[in-house]
């Protein structure tokens, strides 16, 4: 059976972003929940399912807000790809008749609290990484994954200022948006000159360490149609796993992510095509990884997305508008969930500076761990 258009994108919430936010991620996740809840024009008590992410308990809501009947609670424990994942896991629930309102939070305390590379550290599949990479000292996500960076340069001559220009064109996205942690504009001169950090990963091909909290409600189609805001459907949805083995360096090919089995999948359902999409988010922990990405979604042929992202092509008024709000780049690290938002505020209408014109159709995207993909594809109603 098809989840395709079987739930609907109804709130959105999101709190400010920071490097020191003085709150509990616990604390983070709720007020954006909040807000979510109010988007959505409904009461906390309406909410009857609940995909959380990290250490948080579906417990923790049911106390806090006073939910009464929770009849469905999950967990994607699939990294940066756990927010869209948690997307098709939510509507899989609410075709099944589960429930009818589900509250997908995200809260993290990425540079006050646990860094990144402690969370990698702790994954089940560390143990298959730490018998080849960590002997040579590559613990962090940027030592995992820039082999697959240098081996996409070595084998189609993908450089650094192919990176460079994603990193710029995001950057201006987010001083478009007004939200993000970045202020300052950001040249290719700067990223070019910016200090190694994992060979050929500089510091500007890297994410943001953010305090912060988003969520997003998605709600069962009927439900929708007299709700606060304009519905924004879900027409294709799907989640990948890269290839055997989990270490990435020992994979027969470092450039394919588990992505390029979602994409397909996702594109069927919504039954749409590439030349269809208005705008994407795409999940941008590093520069490479959204060249990766656009590659693996079928954008351009394996190689080519070097060229593909030059000459305008991915910046607002482009062929290809990407990520919108300044993702994990310029905005925050929010794992991705604050690329749903975004996607949402695009196909709403109400993005303000930074909103495409006559935005229909888009697709929003997650990388997680060691190459998990999720892809969902939206329509406005």
């Amino acid at each position: 059976m098809s989840l395709r258009e079987k739930g609907v994108i109804t709130g959105i919430g999101e709190t400010a972003y920071s490097r020191a936010s003085g709150k509990s991620v616990l604390a983070l996740q709720l007020e954006a929940s909040l807000a979510a809840i109010a988007d959505a024009g409904l009461t906390p008590k309406d909410i009857d399912g609940i995909i959380v992410y990290g250490s948080t308990v579906a417990e923790d809501f049911i106390t806090n807000f006073g939910i009464a009947d929770l009849r469905f609670s999950a967990v994607t424990p699939m990294g940066g790809a756990s927010s869209v994942a948690a997307v098709q896991c939510a509507i899989a629930a609410i075709s099944a008749g589960i429930c009818n309102h589900v509250l997908i939070p995200l809260g993290r305390n990425g540079s006050s609290g646990t860094r990144i590379g402690t969370r990698v550290q702790q994954m089940p599949q560390f143990r298959t990484i730490g018998e080849f990479e960590m002997p040579v000292g590559a613990i962090a996500p940027a030592q995992l994954y820039a082999p697959m960076a240098r081996r996409h340069m070595e084998l189609y001559g993908t450089t650094s200022r192919h990176l460079a220009e994603i990193a710029v064109n995001t950057r201006k996205h987010a001083l478009l948006n007004g939200r993000g942690m970045m202020t300052k504009p950001l040249t290719v001169e700067e990223h070019q000159a910016s200090r190694m950090i994992s060979d050929p990963l500089r510091l500007f091909d890297c994410s943001l360490e953010s305090d912060g909290g988003c969520a997003v409600v998605v709600s069962a189609a009927e439900r929708a149609r007299d709700m606060k805001q304009r519905p924004v459907l879900v027409m294709g949805v799907a989640e990948g796993h890269p290839d055997s083995p989990s270490a990435i360096t020992q994979r027969p090919d470092l450039t394919r992510l588990g992505l390029a089995k979602a994409a397909p999948r996702a594109f069927k359902m919504a039954g749409v095509s590439h030349a269809d999409i208005d705008v994407a988010e795409v999940y941008d922990c590093f520069t490479y990884i959204v060249l990766c990405q656009l590659e693996d979604m079928g954008f351009c042929k394996k190689g080519e997305g070097g060229p593909f992202v030059m000459d305008g092509t991915i910046a607002i008024d482009g062929k290809l508008p990407l990520n919108t709000h300044g993702g994990l780049l310029s905005q925050a690290h929010m794992a991705g969930i604050n690329h749903v938002v975004e996607l949402t505020r695009q196909l709403r209408g109400a993005a303000g500076k930074a909103q495409v014109k006559d935005a229909e159709i888009g697709l929003v995207t997650g990388y997680g761990d060691m190459g998990d993909g999720s892809i969902a594809i939206m329509r406005r109603a």
